[in-house]
């Protein structure tokens, strides 16, 4: 799955403050995210994220 920084990720479940939106700070063999509603960040590592995304919202400015 190609996820790259500036995407935002749907996932399937809620985060805590109950937005499941995503912002990709990097990724690699794991990825850091911000939840867009609460703003915390943390380390997920690929193999499980990839499982609990819905879909990628990509912004293709460039």
């Amino acid at each position: 799955m190609d996820i790259r920084p500036n995407d935002i990720l749907i996932m399937k479940k809620k985060h805590p403050c109950g937005e499941n939106k995503m912002f990709v700070l990097r990724s690699g063999m794991d990825f850091k995210l911000r939840c867009v509603g609460c703003g915390h960040e943390f380390m997920v590592a690929r193999s499980k994220a990839e499982k609990n995304i819905k879909s990628v919202i990509r912004d293709d400015d460039t």
